[in-house]
């Protein structure tokens, strides 16, 4: 078993309104500018009718710093004001993690 350390996750599930656009290349481009956060350890991602998009941190401070990042937050402005009819945020401390792969 690998040496486990703890970290965060922020869970974003969200629905859409009618006016999503422009809306995918905002998500590219927050997931790029995520990525060189420090304390980003990775995202996971899906969307039918509601959007579930899962964030990894290494700490409560990395998410705070990443909720502060100008980008971002003129980002979540415009989704109060375009995209989002309903969105919830999550944070967890993630304790232990397993996976199955059947290729391995």
């Amino acid at each position: 078993m690998k040496n486990f350390k703890p970290y965060f996750a922020v869970i974003f599930t969200s629905t859409h309104t009618d006016n999503t656009k422009g809306y995918s290349e905002m998500a590219i481009e927050m997931e790029s500018l995520a990525k060189k956060q420090l304390g980003f350890l990775g995202i996971d991602s899906a969307r039918n009718d509601v959007g579930i998009t899962v964030s990894y941190w290494e700490s409560l401070e990395a998410i705070k710093h990443w909720k502060a990042n100008t980008d971002h937050l003129l980002t979540q402005k415009r989704g109060r004001e375009q995209w989002y009819n309903w969105y919830n945020v999550r944070i967890c401390k993630v304790e232990r993690e397993y996976e199955f792969n059947l290729d391995t």
